[in-house]
């Protein structure tokens, strides 16, 4: 490894103002990314839509990133990774301006879109770019601080995105990306080593870590748990204005609480995983398909609603975290062919979620999202704990006679 090589462009503080810049970007590519969840309801009476149409913003930025993350490693062989990354910042950039001055629904999706491709780009190279900016030691620290801004952009987007709504409008709120973009832009371009290209990989190679054992139980899982999880969330807005009959203020403090109850679940979660990965794994989705049911039955209830949001905020914002720490688990020697698809899987299982509620919300109504929402959930539960099941009778078979290991449960 020629990490030194990397890390002697810069002064020994370089480093983690790089890092802080790298999650001030994962703020900012996040936040615009989950901006449309509390703005749904102007955004389509605005560009004339039904309120599905318009959450298939979240579907087409989760499409592009899909795209973008399996084949960016070997589309951009050769071209600095410094440069590559503040291509990608560039992107979610004028994605915030086409999106706040988009006259009609097909500019507005182009900007979605753009949102996505800086989304895919920059979560597939997050973890190998903090592998040659600190040394070995740092990494997890380092690692730790970039997904401190996607918590944070994940508390306060939709809150924000709503609040800001009500008195500048949603074109307004979207605007607000691009300070902040700008900013992420200046930074990296200042504190960014020079990180030349690396990659050799073809653009199956992500595909190929399929092989592993267990692995395809886990990415199915993951991609279900995702599903599950965001075909409800996209839908809360009008879930909450329709139902729970709140007005915008009350949804804006709503969403607040939920992202609050998320930072603290995810500060939570490291002690839980570094023994139970594999129960937590299977706790959380089961946990939220329980939620996704009570909602249909106590929703129009404000106490209710709010105590299973934060539920939901505090698991569902955590739980990327034991996701990404089974990827290091299971692919430990080939986690960058694994975090690729992984990205993929996410944004696929997120496009696919928003699309088919969105379909089932203005079809059949709210309850048929929310179950469909909890069937999926029960399913990731269900196949993770398969692939647990499976694991401990390969490793009896293999180890006749002698303790077989735990697989952290």
């Amino acid at each position: 490894m020629d990490v030194m090589t990397d890390q002697q462009t810069t002064g020994p503080m370089a480093p983690w103002s790089a890092v802080f810049a790298l999650s001030l970007c994962a703020a900012s590519v996040v936040a615009a990314e989950w901006m449309p969840v509390s703005l749904l309801t102007p955004i389509a009476d605005s560009l004339q839509l039904t309120e599905g149409q318009a959450g298939q913003a979240i579907a087409v930025s989760g499409l592009f990133a899909v795209l973008t993350s399996l084949f960016i490693s070997a589309a951009t062989r050769g071209i600095d990774r410094r440069s590559l990354l503040l291509w990608l910042t560039g992107a979610t950039l004028v994605s915030g301006i086409v999106v706040a001055f988009a006259p009609n629904y097909p500019v507005f999706m182009v900007g979605r879109a753009l949102v996505g491709v800086a989304v895919g780009g920059f979560w597939s190279m997050s973890a190998a770019t903090m592998i040659r900016i600190v040394p070995g030691k740092d990494v997890p620290r380092a690692l730790a601080i970039l997904n401190g801004g996607n918590a944070v952009a994940t508390t306060i987007a939709a809150p924000f995105g709503s609040f800001l709504g009500q008195y500048i409008g949603w074109r307004g709120a979207f605007f607000c990306v691009v300070p902040i973009a700008a900013l992420t832009l200046i930074w990296q371009f200042v504190t960014l080593p020079e990180m030349p290209s690396r990659e050799r990989a073809s653009a199956v190679a992500a595909f190929k870590v399929l092989r592993r054992p267990g692995v395809s139980y886990g990415m199915l899982a993951a991609a279900l748990f995702f599903l599950g999880q965001f075909a409800l969330f996209t839908y809360l807005r009008p879930f909450f204005e329709t139902v729970t009959r709140i007005d915008v203020t009350t949804i804006s403090a709503l969403l607040l609480v939920m992202g609050v109850a998320g930072l603290v679940g995810t500060s939570l979660i490291g002690f839980v995983i570094r023994r139970r990965l594999y129960a937590s794994l299977v706790l959380m989705p089961f946990t939220m398909a329980g939620m996704a049911v009570a909602l249909t039955t106590y929703g129009s209830s404000l106490g209710a609603t709010a105590a299973l949001m934060s539920l939901w905020g505090f698991i569902g914002t955590a739980a990327p975290v034991g996701w990404w720490t089974w990827l290091s688990r299971a692919l430990p020697d080939d986690a960058e062919a694994g975090g690729g698809l992984m990205v993929a899987v996410i944004q696929l299982a997120i496009t696919m979620g928003a699309a088919g509620g969105g379909v089932l919300f203005d079809t059949s109504g709210y309850r048929a999202t929310f179950l469909f929402s909890a069937g999926i959930l029960a399913l990731s539960a269900s196949v993770i704990l398969i692939g647990v099941l499976r694991r401990r009778a390969r490793a009896d078979s293999q180890c006749a006679g002698c303790v077989p290991a735990s697989p952290a449960m």
